[in-house]
C-alpha cells in the first residue's frame, strides 16, 4: 500500500509538470497561431500539440522517478507502450474538447479549458495511471537493468564477493574429436 501511495504522489507531481506544459502551450497556441477565427480546428490542433509535448515530459518523469523501480531494459518497447497509453488518454481529452466545442457549441477560451484541461485531463489521468501501473511499468514485466547482488558471473567475468569465477563447461558431445 505504501508503494501505491508513493507512486500516486510522484505520478501527481509529474502530472502537474505535464499539466503546466499542456495548459500553457494549449493557451498560447489557441490565442495566437491556432486561434479559432484563423483556423477553425485551432483548439483541437493546439490540444494535440500541447498534449504531445506533455507526454514527452511525462515519460521522462514517470520512467526515471515515479516507476523507477520497475523500468525495463527494453526502452523502445516500454516507450512504445507508454506512448500508446498516453495517446489513449489524449483521445479521451480530445473527445471531451470536441463534444464541448464542436457538438455543444461552447467555443469560449474558458469552455475549451474546462472541457480539455479539467474534464478531459481528469478522465485521461485516471486512464493513464491505471495502464502505466498495471501494464507499462508493472513489476512482473520489469527486467533488472544491472545484475542482481550475488549474481552468477560467467566464465571470464570478474569475481564478485570473493567467489571465483567458474570456467565454462563444454557439454557438446564430441566437441574434441
Amino acid at each position: 500500500m505504501r508503494l501505491l501511495a508513493t507512486q500516486l504522489a510522484r505520478f501527481g507531481v509529474v502530472g502537474l509538470v505535464g499539466f503546466v506544459i499542456d495548459v500553457g502551450v494549449f493557451n498560447i497556441l489557441r490565442a495566437t497561431v491556432l486561434e479559432p477565427s484563423v483556423i477553425h480546428e485551432g483548439p483541437f490542433i493546439a490540444k494535440v500539440v500541447s498534449t504531445s509535448l506533455a507526454i514527452a515530459a511525462n515519460y521522462v518523469g514517470n520512467r526515471y522517478w515515479t516507476f523507477n523501480a520497475t523500468k525495463r531494459a527494453q526502452v523502445v518497447r516500454e516507450g512504445t507502450e507508454f506512448v500508446l497509453v498516453s495517446v489513449g488518454g489524449m483521445l479521451i481529452t480530445l473527445a471531451c474538447l470536441w463534444v464541448s466545442h464542436y457538438a455543444l457549441g461552447f467555443t469560449s477560451v474558458l469552455a475549451d479549458n474546462i472541457a480539455g484541461n479539467i474534464i478531459g485531463l481528469g478522465l485521461g489521468t485516471v486512464f493513464r495511471f491505471a495502464f502505466y501501473r498495471y501494464w507499462v511499468f508493472h513489476p512482473s514485466r520489469s527486467m533488472p537493468l544491472r545484475p542482481a547482488e550475488g549474481a552468477v558471473v560467467p566464465a571470464g567475468g570478474a569475481p564478485r564477493d570473493g567467489v571465483e569465477a567458474v570456467p565454462a563447461v563444454d557439454d557438446r558431445a564430441g566437441a574434441h574429436d
